[in-house]
C-alpha cells in the first residue's frame, strides 16, 4: 500500500507548498482543511478545493469550527478587533488565534488514526512568521508524544514541519521548484477578492516574494 499524510492545508502557499513536498516523496495525501470563523472563511476554502484539485487529493476533509468564535481575542475571529496594518511587530500579535495549531492537531490525529495515516503534515514557518507560539518546532515536537500517547500503539504519528526554519523567500523558491501553484493560494488576513497588502500575512508574503526576485502572482489592492 502506498504511504498516506494527512495534510493541514489552509490555502495559503506554506501549507500549499508542504503538501506538495509530501507528494514528491511519494505520499497519497489525505487533505484537511478548517472553517473555524475566520475573516476570510470563504476565499480559503475555495482556495483549498482548488488547490486539491490541482494536486488530485482524492480523499479529503472540510470540518467547521465555529467555536473560536465564540472564544475570540483575536482579530481574525472577532470582528469588533482590528487586524493590524502598521507592520510587523515584535511580539505575539492580536491575529494570534488561541491554541489553534493544538486544536487542528488534535483533530488530525484522530483522522490521521481512522485514515491510517501515519504521518500528518503541517506548515509551521517558525524563524519568519507573526510569532504565534504554537509554530514553534519545539510545540509540535512535544505534541507528537501526547498524541502518540493517546493513540493505538500501532497508529505510531510522526508530524513533519519541512517549513519550519525557512524564510519566506526560501518558501517562494521551493514552491517554484516544485511547481507548487503559487497563483492558487491566498494570504490575506482580512479581504477576500484582493489582498490587502498590509496586514502581517500580506507583509510577510510580499516581503518573501520579493526577497526571491519574483513578482507574486495574486492581485493586491
Amino acid at each position: 500500500m502506498k504511504k498516506k499524510a494527512l495534510c493541514i492545508m489552509s490555502g495559503g502557499m506554506d501549507s500549499t507548498l508542504v503538501a506538495y513536498i509530501m507528494r514528491s516523496r511519494g505520499f497519497e495525501i489525505v487533505a484537511l482543511h478548517f472553517n473555524y470563523a475566520q475573516r476570510t472563511v470563504n476565499k480559503e476554502l475555495s482556495c483549498f478545493r482548488t488547490i486539491c484539485k490541482d494536486l488530485g487529493v482524492s480523499e479529503k476533509y472540510e470540518i467547521d469550527l465555529d467555536f473560536f468564535k465564540t472564544i475570540g481575542a483575536s482579530a481574525l475571529t472577532d470582528h469588533t478587533l482590528t487586524v493590524p496594518t502598521g507592520g510587523i511587530e515584535a511580539g505575539v500579535p492580536i491575529t494570534y488565534v488561541p491554541f489553534r495549531n493544538g486544536i487542528f492537531l488534535s483533530i488530525a490525529t484522530a483522522i490521521a488514526e481512522k485514515e491510517g495515516c501515519n504521518t500528518i503534515a503541517i506548515g509551521v514557518v517558525e524563524e519568519d512568521s507573526s510569532g504565534y507560539p504554537d509554530c514553534r518546532e519545539a510545540f509540535i515536537e512535544t505534541f507528537a508524544k501526547a498524541a502518540n500517547l493517546g493513540t493505538k500503539e500501532s497508529t505510531n504519528i510522526t508530524i513533519e514541519m519541512p517549513l519550519v526554519h525557512l524564510q519566506k523567500s526560501q518558501i517562494v523558491q521551493e514552491a517554484l521548484a516544485l511547481g507548487a501553484p503559487l497563483h492558487l493560494t491566498w494570504s490575506c488576513y482580512q479581504n477576500d477578492d484582493k489582498g490587502c497588502g498590509v496586514c502581517d500575512s500580506c507583509r510577510l508574503r510580499l516581503r518573501g516574494f520579493e526577497r526571491a526576485g519574483v513578482i507574486d502572482p495574486i492581485d493586491y489592492v
